[in-house]
């Protein structure tokens, strides 16, 4: 096959996520282990400018369930100052960085991309991102900046 009728592979999804905003992740999965963190980032024209913790209702440690009204209420409070909802975030506190069968089951937003933060490796967090659309996984590369 010839270069001229080779089909380019598609371009692969990037988010970039600032460092302060990693950090603060990061620092909410370290605050919350051995449970699950959860929250929301938000942004403008796909560029973040927050991530908002919200409180984990599940009282085990390898789930988390969002606090719908809190949930609910931050989600109005980023459109209503005209951004939007980038990303859900939670922590895999002891596994890694990959959407679990029930990240799967529960991942209702297929416009929002999902970030996981592992401590697998407590001196070496991880943040990978993820969409999940009808339950296919496609990795989002992740750029700290």
């Amino acid at each position: 096959m010839s270069e001229a009728s080779a089909t380019p592979s598609p371009a692969r999804e990037r988010l970039i996520v600032p460092a302060a905003i990693q950090a603060e992740i990061v620092a909410h999965a370290r605050d919350h282990f051995p449970r699950e963190c959860c929250g929301i980032v938000a942004g403008k024209d796909g560029a973040i400018t927050e991530a908002v913790r919200l409180t984990n209702l599940e009282a085990g440690v390898s789930r988390y369930l969002m606090d719908e009204e809190e949930f609910f209420r931050t989600y109005w409070a980023i459109e209503n100052r005209g951004e939007s909802l980038l990303a859900v975030y939670h922590s895999h506190p002891v596994t890694v960085a990959y959407p679990s069968q029930t990240d799967v089951a529960f991942a209702f937003w297929p416009e929002a991309i999902y970030l996981i933060c592992s401590l697998e490796h407590p001196e070496a967090p991880v943040l990978r991102g993820f969409r999940i659309v009808d339950g296919t996984i496609t990795e989002v590369e992740v750029e700290i900046a």
